[in-house]
C-alpha cells in the first residue's frame, strides 16, 4: 500500500539530466498568449451555440457563474505554480501533495482532457474551415467532412490535417511554436473584437426575455439536459485553457513572475472579452435563431446581412484557433512526458530531442491518438468528457492549495492566493457541481475511463514508478 503514500520532494520537480530536462525558453508574454491561445478557441467560437440551445438567454448567467469558478481555480494554479515549477501542472502539485495514486489518478484526468480538447477543437475549426472553403465555391465531399454520427459522414479529414499541422509545428520546437502562436492569438482576438463590433449596435434587451426559459438547475426538456448549469457545464469548455501555462512551468524563465502573469493575465483578458461576446450573440437576435450552429458566430453576422465580415470570422478561426490545438496539444505532451520521466509509463515518452529540445516521440503518439477521435467523435460529446476530466484536476488543485497551507503553511510563495479559505473551497464546490451538471453519460464514460487508468496503473506503474524502484 506504500503507493498510496508515495511522494515526490517539492525540491526534486525537475528532470536529472539533459535527455530528459526541457530548456527554459518562455518569457511572460509567451505564456499569457499562450493562455490566451489555449482558452480563446472552439469554447467561445462553436459551443455558444450548444450552451445557447442548453440555457437560452441565460447563457449569460452560466458564463459568469463559470467565470468565477474559472478565477477561483486560476488563482489556486498562480500559487502552487509558483511553489512547484515542473512540467506537469496538476499532476505535478498531486505527486508532491497527494501521494502516488491520486496523482495518477488526476494525470489520467489531465490526459483525457487535452486528448479530448484537442479533438473537440479539430472538430470545431473543421466546421468553420468546410464553411468558409465553401464560402469560396471549394465544397468537400461529406464523407471525408464529418464523422459517421452525421448522415453520410466518414471521417472528419479536416479534423486531422490541422492536428497533424500542428504536431509537426510543435516538434520544430518550444519557442518556435510560442512565437507562431503570438501571431495567430492576435488574428483570432481580432476577430471577436469584429463580432462585437458588428453584433452591437442590434442589441435589443427584449431578447433576454426570459432569461432562464428552461429554468436554471438542470432538467430534462424535449431529450435534452438543459437549464442555465446545463449550459454552464458545457461552457466551462471555453474557459480552460490558463492551466495548459502551468504545464509550461519548467520551460520558463522566471517561473515565480512569468506564470504568475500567464496565468492571471491570460484569465482577466478572456473573462472580459467572453461577457462581451456572450451579450452582443444573445442581444442581437432570438437566440433559436443559431442555436447549435456549428459555425455560431459567423452564422449571427451572416443572419444581420453582413455576410463579408461573415467570411472574415470565419477566415481568422481557421488561422487562429489551431492556437488552442498547439496549446493543449503542447500540454498533453508535456503531461505524458513528465509521467514517464516519473516512471508511471514506458521511459521512452520521456526522451528530449537533443537538437529540438522537444519530446518528439510522445509529440509523435499524442497526435495520432487524438486525430483518431477527432475523426469519429461528435464535438458536444467530445466536450463534455474534456470538461470531465478538467472538472478533476481542477478539484485537486484546491484541495492542493489548501493541503499545503496546513501542513507547510512556511515555505516561500512568490504569490499568495488572497482569501485562501474562500477562494479554495469555492473552486472545489463550484467545480463538483459543474461536473453535477454534465450528461449523465459523461458522468458514467469519466467513471470507466478512470476504471480502465487504475488497472494501468497497478499493471504497470505501481511496480515501475521511480519512488517505487529508487530510481
Amino acid at each position: 500500500m506504500s503507493f498510496i503514500s508515495r511522494r515526490k520532494p517539492i525540491g526534486a520537480m525537475d528532470g536529472s539530466d539533459r535527455e530528459h530536462t526541457l530548456i527554459p525558453s518562455l518569457s511572460w508574454w509567451h505564456l499569457v498568449l499562450l493562455g490566451v491561445g489555449a482558452i480563446v478557441g472552439t469554447g467561445i467560437y462553436t459551443l455558444t451555440g450548444v450552451g445557447v440551445d442548453r440555457a437560452g438567454p441565460g447563457i449569460v448567467v452560466a458564463f459568469a457563474i463559470v467565470g468565477v469558478i474559472c478565477a477561483c481555480v486560476a488563482l489556486a494554479y498562480a500559487e502552487l505554480a509558483t511553489m512547484i515549477p515542473g512540467a506537469g501542472g496538476a499532476y505535478t502539485y498531486s505527486y508532491a501533495v497527494l501521494g502516488e495514486l491520486l496523482a495518477w489518478m488526476v494525470g489520467w484526468s489531465l490526459v483525457l482532457e487535452y486528448s479530448f480538447v484537442v479533438s473537440a477543437v479539430a472538430v470545431g475549426w473543421s466546421g468553420y474551415a468546410v464553411g468558409f472553403l465553401e464560402g469560396l465555391g471549394v465544397h468537400l465531399p461529406q464523407a471525408l467532412a464529418v464523422g459517421p454520427h452525421v448522415a453520410g459522414g466518414m471521417f472528419n479529414l479536416p479534423a486531422v490535417f490541422i492536428i497533424a499541422v500542428v504536431a509537426g509545428l510543435l516538434i520544430l520546437g518550444t519557442k518556435e511554436s510560442a512565437t507562431v502562436n503570438a501571431i495567430l492569438v492576435t488574428i483570432k482576438l481580432a476577430a471577436l473584437v469584429l463580432f462585437v463590433a458588428v453584433a452591437l449596435p442590434h442589441f435589443d434587451p427584449a431578447h433576454f426575455e426570459p432569461l432562464m426559459p428552461f429554468g436554471f438547475n438542470k432538467s430534462l426538456q424535449g431529450g435534452v439536459e438543459r437549464g442555465v448549469m446545463a449550459g454552464a457545464a458545457i461552457v466551462f469548455f471555453a474557459f480552460y485553457g490558463f492551466d495548459a501555462v502551468a504545464t509550461a512551468a519548467e520551460e520558463t524563465k522566471k517561473p515565480s513572475r512569468d506564470l504568475i502573469l500567464g496565468i492571471l493575465g491570460s484569465m482577466v483578458i478572456c473573462t472580459i472579452l467572453y461577457m462581451l461576446v456572450a451579450a452582443a450573440a444573445v442581444g442581437s437576435m432570438d437566440f433559436r435563431r443559431f442555436a447549435d450552429s456549428p459555425e455560431p458566430l459567423a452564422e449571427i453576422i451572416r443572419l444581420l446581412g453582413e455576410p463579408m465580415f461573415a467570411q472574415w470570422i470565419a477566415a481568422a478561426v481557421v488561422v487562429g484557433v489551431p492556437t488552442v490545438i498547439l496549446a493543449f496539444l503542447y500540454g498533453q505532451t508535456r503531461i505524458f512526458f513528465v509521467m514517464a520521466r516519473d516512471g508511471l509509463l514506458p521511459p521512452a515518452l520521456s526522451r528530449v530531442n537533443a537538437k529540438t529540445g522537444t519530446p518528439v516521440l510522445v509529440t509523435i503518439f499524442t497526435a495520432i491518438v487524438v486525430a483518431v477521435l477527432a475523426g469519429v467523435m461528435r464535438l458536444d460529446e467530445i466536450a463534455a468528457l474534456a470538461n470531465a476530466g478538467t472538472l478533476a484536476a481542477f478539484v485537486s488543485v484546491g484541495v492542493c492549495l489548501l493541503v499545503l497551507r496546513r501542513c507547510d503553511p512556511d515555505r516561500p510563495r512568490a504569490f499568495r492566493t488572497p482569501l485562501v479559505w474562500v477562494v479554495a473551497p469555492v473552486a472545489i464546490l463550484g467545480c463538483l457541481y459543474l461536473f453535477y451538471n454534465l450528461p449523465r453519460t459523461t458522468q458514467i464514460y469519466f467513471v470507466i475511463a478512470q476504471v480502465v487508468g487504475l488497472i494501468i496503473y497497478f499493471a504497470y506503474g505501481a511496480r515501475r514508478s521511480r519512488l517505487a524502484t529508487g530510481g
